[in-house]
C-alpha cells in the first residue's frame, strides 16, 4: 500500500514532503520541468516504501497512506499513479 496525495495539495505544493521522502518517490520537485505545470505533487505508488514521513511534514494534511483516504478524495489514488504511468 501506498501513501496518497490528496486535494488539500492542489494549489500548494509546499515541498516539506519531498524535503523528507527518504526514497525520492513524490514528484514533480521544483527542479523538474513540468513543476509548474502541475497544481499538486503526485507520490509514486511503486516507490512509495509507506513510512509516513510524507504525512508528518505536510502542513496542509495533503498525505494519507491509501487505505485511510477519505472517500471524497479517493479518486486522487488513482490521479497520484496516472502520473507515473509511462514514465
Amino acid at each position: 500500500m501506498a501513501y496518497v496525495i490528496a486535494e488539500p495539495c492542489i494549489g500548494t505544493k509546499d515541498n516539506s514532503c519531498v524535503e523528507v521522502c527518504p526514497v525520492d518517490c513524490i514528484h514533480p520537485t521544483p527542479d523538474e520541468p513540468d513543476y509548474d505545470k502541475v497544481e499538486m505533487l503526485f507520490i509514486d505508488p511503486d516507490e512509495c516504501i509507506d513510512c509516513d514521513a510524507c504525512v508528518e511534514a505536510c502542513p496542509v494534511d495533503a498525505c494519507f497512506a491509501e487505505d485511510q483516504l477519505p472517500e471524497e478524495w479517493a479518486p486522487f489514488a488513482e490521479r497520484n499513479a496516472a502520473y507515473f504511468a509511462g514514465r
